[in-house]
This record gives structure tokens, C-alpha cells and sequence, in this order.
């Protein structure tokens, strides 16, 4: 019996800049109690998906239906019941769900709460799934006293107290180490499966796959392959209506099929081959080789004997780190290992309780909040984890909007451009925000902070919501612009795409 059925479903994004199809055609069972993964690049249409299976987003066209509810046509109050009952969702933007008042405890319990549990019952709900995920003994701290992996494993026990019957992730592990991620792998599919719970995660991580019945993989808003984690056959193909399919772009690259293909009829099988137009380099061009590094620049940001904690719980303690210009630095770690709160100190965001921080020849610890400010907006650019963007301004306006902020307006516009077309946007710059995926807006976030050529950049798990041919790009790109512009590029990462690319790394534990 299917627990979820989605059949020929369109969804369309219409503004004033013209209309936009996520989903085109798409068609999908999901059977009760099976655990489903779904695959694909960064605007594929992956989370536009789960927002119509959550009854944030109605349907442009097509039926979607969730154990017997035809969730188009719901009353509000009705898809209300279905959310607040049914339904267990993860959001990417983890952060919005966590009222920053309560402890991690109070927000996991808290939907128990709302239907009527015991307080005891609901606080041992709580604590139950916080040792799960590693976090029993910071159950007491509120959500702004962790960090943003630990704030991600939070909302996710969640989504998951009141045992639903529908789980929804997106992108459950992005901004996990490896070993986090794969104990909160661990735990949803055990918890997913004591209640067989249909549950569908969407994501770029192949890892994700591993917790999965099974697994499908979304282009150009279409369902384009599937198969069974236990299956022995080859990934399956799928033949939409009037005879469309996706080719997997692996079998187009080692084809050597560019832009045009032709197919042929042959003993039984239909055989595609390039049209004349062969590229080795496959679809999509990988990047070029990484020019040799030259020798490192000045020293643009160093900490010494850097320390901060937070009540009894010590981050940094006697931290020596420097990072010299022309150079991409990794900072590494586990998740709660005080890689943000770093990365929060250089930026003058937040203050050390000993030590000091140099940036560009200024000793950062002495200014007070007015000149730290000014001391960012000459020198210092900040990614963070959530994009932070204006949605009802275009990719470039954002970009534009930055400029104006530090006082260059002037050919803003071309350096806002060259920015977006650095990071594969060049051809969306003019697109609303909020018509853009989570992998797009995260490019235009890394866009706004190159613009300016800042002497420092520091980006907060920069391709932590990219597919893979997107993260390498981007970290292809912090590379080069460190080399190019003489800045200190430090980023705070589990990626071993960015690690790889990176000239130096910083471990913390």
C-alpha cells in the first residue's frame, strides 16, 4: 500500500520576472512504512518536492496525496491538522524552527507538549533522542549555546518526538562531519523504522542512500533514475511520458556525448552515440588544473592563545593559528569543536575571554563594536551558514546591495556580475531570491562576499547544501580567488572537496 503518491505533478513559480517550473511532470509512489531517498543536483527540484508533501506548496498541476489526503485540495485547517499530526518535517533552515529562549531539551519535547503529553513523559521523549545524537549532556543549553551542527541534530529529534508517521528531510547531515553524520543516519533509520515511519530524505550526499529502501534521483524536476539499495541489477532508467529520459551524465561523459547525441535501433537495444561533436571533457567541463601555489603572501588574520567558553563548557583554549594572504586555509574538526565561534572572532563578531586576534595590521581585540564594524566592512567578508539574502531582490540587486553598503557603488554593477558569473549564476543574476534553490542562493551568498575583494574571507561550511560538481567548483573558486586577490581565505568545513583544494588546514577538536 502506497503511503504516498504523487502523479504528473507541475509546480511553477510565477513573478514579474517570468514564470519558473521546479517540478515538471513529475510521478512518484512512496509505499508505507518504506524509507526513501531521492537524489540530485542543487535545483533540481529536490526540496520543492518535500515543501508539497508538507503542504507548504500546493501543486501547480497533478495530484499529490499522503495517506489518502489529496494535500492540493486540503482547507488550511485540515493541512494544518496533517502537519501538526502526521507529518514530521526538517527543514535545511534548521535554525528557524529553534526559538532561541528554550534548551535543546525543552525544544525537542515541545510538540509533545502542544498535543497534551505528561511532562515527564515528553522530557523523557526528549532526553532519549538527545543521547542518540551525541548531545545528552548539552540537553540544558539553549540553541544559540550550540553550534550549528548540534543546532541541526536538535531539530532534528524534533521533527521526530512525536513518533509521525510521515518524516520529511532535507538535507538532514549538511553541516555534519562524517562521523556526526553518520550516527544521525544511524539514528533516523532506526527510529523511522521502530514506527514504520515513511520517510524521504532528499539530498546531494550519496551517503544519504545507504539508510534508504530505496533510491530515485530527480533532474529538471522529473524522477530520471531508480533503484534498490539491495538490488544487484544497474541503477533503472526512467522512461517518462511520450518516451523521455535522462542519461545519466556519468554514461554522457565517458561517452563523450556533448550538446548533441544520436540513437539507433540495434539487436534489440537502443544504442545513443555522440553527433559529431565528442568531448572528452565530458557534459560538464571539470575544472581546470589548480595553478602551483605561489609563495604565501603576509600574514592577514592570527590569533594567539585565543580562548572562549561558554558557562562551563570551554570551545577554544590556547588557540595559535595564522593565515597568510593568497591562501585557501581549512579550519577542521567535529561538529561543536569551535569552528564557527573561530571563524564568529576574526569577523569581530564575537570577542575572545583571553588572547588576541590581528587582522589586516589591526589588533582586533582593542576596538570597541563601532570600530570592529568599520574594521569589517574595509577588510573582512563573512559566508555563514544560512544565506542571510534579501528574497524579494534579484541574485545581482543582492550582490549590488552589498556594494552600496561598503561604499562601492561605483561600477558595482560589473563587479557584481563578474562576482555571479565566478560562482555559475551568471545566467540566473536576474532571478528573484526566493525563485532560486538552496544550492543557488548559497552561491549568490559566496558571490556578495567576493565582490568587494575583501582582504579576508571567512565562510562558514560554504558547500554544505552543493552537489558535488557545484561544492568542487566552489572550491575550485575560493582557491583561486586567494591567489588572484592576495586574500586569506579561511573556511570552516567538513567537505574533503574544500580540504583538498586547501593549502593549509587548522584542526580543531
Amino acid at each position: 500500500m502506497n503511503a504516498i503518491e504523487l502523479k504528473d505533478v507541475f509546480r511553477v513559480h510565477s513573478t514579474p520576472e517570468g514564470d519558473a517550473a521546479a517540478l515538471q511532470g513529475l510521478s512518484l509512489n512512496v509505499a508505507e512504512g518504506e524509507v526513501l531517498t531521492v537524489l540530485g543536483p542543487s535545483g533540481s527540484g529536490k526540496s520543492t518536492l518535500l515543501r508539497l508533501l508538507a503542504g507548504l506548496e500546493r501543486p501547480s498541476a497533478g495530484v499529490v496525496r499522503v495517506h489518502g489526503e489529496d494535500l492540493g485540495k486540503l482547507p488550511a485547517r485540515r493541512l494544518s491538522t496533517y502537519r501538526s499530526t502526521l507529518l514530521g518535517y526538517a527543514d535545511q533552515h534548521y535554525a528557524r524552527a529553534l526559538a532561541p529562549e528554550l534548551t535543546a531539551r525543552d525544544l525537542v519535547a515541545m510538540q509533545l507538549g502542544l498535543r497534551g503529553s505528561p511532562r515527564g513523559e515528553r522530557r523523557q521523549r526528549a532526553d532519549q533522542l538527545l543521547e542518540r545524537v551525541g548531545l545528552a549532556d548539552k540537553r540544558g543549553r539553549r540553541a544559540t549555546e550550540l553550534s550549528g551542527g548540534e543546532q541541526q541534530r536538535v531539530a532534528l529529534c524534533a521533527a521526530l518526538a512525536h513518533r509521525p508517521k510521515v518524516f520529511l528531510a532535507d538535507e538532514p547531515t549538511g553541516e555534519l562531519d562524517g562521523a556526526t553524520a553518520d550516527q544521525v543516519y544511524d539514528m533516523l533509520s532506526e527510529l523511522v523504522r521502530e514506527h514504520r515511519c515513511t520517510t524521504v530524505i532528499v539530498s546531494h550526499d550519496p551517503e544519504s542512500a545507504r539508510v534508504a529502501d530505496r533510491i530515485v534521483r530527480i533532474r529538471d524536476g522529473r524522477v530520471s533514475e531508480e533503484w534498490s539499495r539491495e538490488g544487484d541489477a544497474s541503477d533503472t532508467i526512467v522512461v517518462g511520458r511520450g518516451g523521455w529520459l535522462r542519461l545519466p551524465e556519468e554514461l554522457l561523459l565517458r561517452a563523450g556525448i556533448g550538446s548533441k547525441a544520436v540513437a539507433r535501433f540495434e539487436n534489440g537495444s537502443v544504442v545513443v552515440g555522440p553527433a559529431g561533436d565528442a568531448q572528452p571533457g565530458g557534459v560538464a567541463a571539470a575544472p581546470e588544473p589548480a595553478a602551483a601555489a605561489p609563495a604565501p603572501g603576509p600574514i592577514v588574520a592570527a590569533a594567539e592563545r585565543l580562548s572562549k567558553r561558554y558557562g562551563s563548557t570551554v570551545v577554544l583554549d590556547g588557540l595559535d593559528a595564522a593565515f597568510s594572504g593568497g591562501r585557501l586555509h581549512a579550519v577542521t574538526g567535529p561538529s561543536g569543536s569551535g569552528k564557527t565561534t573561530l571563524l564568529h572572532m576574526l569577523a569581530g563578531l564575537e570577542v575572545p575571554d583571553g588572547g588576541t586576534i590581528r587582522v589586516a595590521g589591526h589588533d582586533l581585540t582593542s576596538l570597541d563594536r563601532t570600530e570592529r564594524a568599520a574594521l569589517r566592512r574595509d577588510h573582512i567578508a563573512y559566508v555563514g551558514q544560512q544565506a542571510g539574502l534579501v528574497p524579494h531582490l534579484s541574485a545581482l540587486e543582492n550582490v549590488e546591495l552589498a556594494l552600496a553598503l561598503r561604499g562601492r557603488e561605483e561600477g558595482s554593477r560589473l563587479a557584481a556580475l563578474s562576482a555571479l558569473e565566478s560562482v555559475g549564476l551568471g545566467e540566473r543574476a536576474t532571478q528573484r531570491v526566493s525563485r532560486l534553490s538552496h544550492g543557488e542562493r548559497a552561491r549568490v551568498a559566496i558571490a556578495r562576499a567576493i565582490a568587494p575583494r575583501p582582504s579576508l574571507l571567512l565562510a562558514d561550511e560554504p558547500t554544505s547544501r552543493l552537489d558535488g560538481a557545484n561544492a568542487i567548483a566552489v572550491a575550485v573558486l575560493l582557491g583561486r580567488l586567494a591567489r588572484a586577490t592576495g586574500a586569506a581565505v579561511v573556511c570552516s568545513t567538513h567537505d574533503p572537496l574544500v580540504i583538498e583544494q586547501s593549502d593549509s588546514q587548522t584542526s580543531l577538536s
